[in-house]
């Protein structure tokens, strides 16, 4: 076997990575800001990923139940990444992408416990992309943090419009936790610092506060990258009964729900890229859709004929839609095989917008910038391994975790759990072991994994932190609108319980956030 070249999960590839006006005053005024940095124009950004939606819950992948027009059109004309991977689980996704490396080396190892917290000292895309004269906004799920240090306007985000937690209305011990009583109908929403009661359905709503800021950008005449991040298609799944109704019958009633929450995003979707045709900005505008893990109740319906879902190393685990449309510069209906993943987005983002990384940044990334595979899909693109680990590990109990829910892939084969060994060019779907078989293989991919294993450790930044007793989205919310905790919330929230759950946690269930 060919050896891949080593796209170690540490300083990068450096040879890719050369690369409204009525809304408010305050907006208006960071509009502004650095809007004489170049004269040439730069193309819009909008990234849109949807939560716990997999591969196959697009009729445009195979679903022979789901109705996704709006996708599906998208789907036609954008350049289509086949092999491209995320993390397991929604929290370590938006760190790697947020910052072109592996989420541990971001210090986030889980979705709550303070491990889901983006550390300090990494540099984001948004922080990029704002230092070369954009206007960054965020609309729905952050899950980075939410104390004030980690939150969007303190990581590069001009316009923040959030929710806390890994969900809306979750609590968890210590700092992960939304405002009180929140549900998916009228939500409260953080914006830019203060909370706001909000009117209709939480994934309508994100849009249309997207599009709002948006056109505001437009109207100034500022380049804008749009991060919008619906909370859908999460559990607990409520949504309104016309999106349901037509599914009832067809699968069971929690899919029926689920199926209606990404037709609904669908929708939504829909609607952009009609605002974008009207304002005359489709041919200036970069549109990305993606998920961000594996597939969830949708998975017995259709799966994209990949193993597993969220929260495991399996290839159904962690392979999602990636589609990216740029019309006159990218040829759409064109499929790009290639191992790609989220960490390749922040060198691609910036490389397609002409802005210098960082050097703080470039030392940091590792992923590749994708500007070639999206112009010419059949570029050459050196081999590379892609490690994939499931985190969730008890209180302290990191090393006995080391070949637990871990995976290490490169274009052929994947080496999963230091156990079994799968060719993916002749079994995708993982269902024959050739672990025996093949002892050379399994040597290579498990040096690399002892290799990255090691170099991961020192970055560990958040085992053993203890969070503050009251939730900070909480605690905002009674400061602005009054009120306070019951006893019994004071209990889910008391950070003591976090050790405690974790220390008795000896098998790796992934609780629903």
């Amino acid at each position: 076997m060919r050896q891949p070249q080593r796209v170690k999960f540490q300083a990068g590839n450096r040879n890719t990575l050369a690369c409204t006006v009525a809304h408010a005053v305050a907006f208006g005024l960071a509009c502004l800001v650095g809007a004489a940095v170049s004269e040439a124009a730069k193309p819009n950004i909008v990234l849109v990923m949807s939560d716990d939606v997999g591969y196959g819950d697009f009729r445009c992948h195979g679903n022979p139940v789901i109705s996704t027009p709006s996708v599906d059109k998208f789907f036609a004309q954008s350049v289509r990444f086949t092999d491209f991977h995320v993390s397991p689980t929604c929290a370590p996704t938006r760190s790697a992408l947020m910052t072109g490396r592996h989420e541990f080396k971001n210090g986030v190892t889980h979705t709550i416990f303070e491990r889901e917290r983006l550390t300090l000292d990494a540099v984001t895309v948004a922080q990029a992309l704002k230092s070369g004269g954009y206007a960054t906004g965020v609309f729905g799920k952050w899950h980075l943090g939410d104390e004030d240090a980690y939150q969007p306007g303190q990581r590069g985000f001009d316009e923040s419009f959030v929710h806390g937690a890994g969900g809306i209305g979750q609590t968890y011990p210590g700092s992960c936790g939304d405002a009180p009583g929140n549900t998916n109908f009228n939500p409260a929403m953080l914006h830019n610092g203060r909370f706001e009661k909000t009117e209709g359905y939480c994934t309508d709503v994100f849009f249309d506060e997207a599009m709002k800021w948006m056109d505001g950008c437009r109207q100034a005449k500022q380049p804008f990258f749009a991060y919008l991040t619906p909370n859908a298609a999460h559990s607990p799944h409520d949504v309104p009964d016309k999106w349901t109704d037509h599914y009832r019958g067809r699968v069971p009633d929690e899919t029926a729900k689920f199926f209606g929450m990404v037709e609904n995003i669908d929708f939504n979707f829909g609607r952009l890229l009609e605002r974008l045709d009207e304002w005359g900005i489709s041919g200036d505008t970069i549109v990305i859709f993606m998920t961000d893990n594996g597939g969830t109740d949708g998975v017995p319906i259709c799966n994209g004929g990949r193993r597993a879902g969220k929260g495991t190393p399996y290839q159904g685990g962690t392979r999602v839609p990636a589609l990216w449309r740029w019309p006159g510069r990218f040829r759409g209906g064109q499929d790009v095989s290639a191992l790609t993943a989220h960490i390749d987005i922040f060198p691609t983002l910036c490389e397609l917008a002409e802005i210098p990384i960082p050097e703080k940044a470039r030392q940091q990334i590792e992923g590749r910038s994708l500007a070639t595979l999206l112009k010419d899909p059949s570029t050459a693109w050196p081999d590379r391994y892609f490690v994939t680990h499931v985190g969730r590990w008890p209180w302290g109990k990191a090393a006995e975790w080391k070949f637990q829910g871990c995976s290490i892939r490169n274009s052929r084969f994947t080496l999963v759990n230091n156990k079994e060994l799968f060719d993916l060019q002749a079994d995708p779907a993982e269902s024959r072991n050739i672990f025996d078989a093949n002892p050379e293989v399994v040597s290579q991919l498990r040096a690399a994994y002892e290799e990255w294993w090691s170099d991961v450790q020192p970055l560990l930044v958040n085992e053993k932190t203890e969070g503050p007793p009251v939730n900070p989205y909480k605690e905002r919310f009674w400061k602005q609108f009054g009120g306070g905790p019951t006893r019994e919330l004071l209990e889910q929230m008391d950070p003591a319980k976090a050790r405690d759950s974790q220390a008795v946690r000896g098998k790796r269930a992934v609780p629903k956030k």
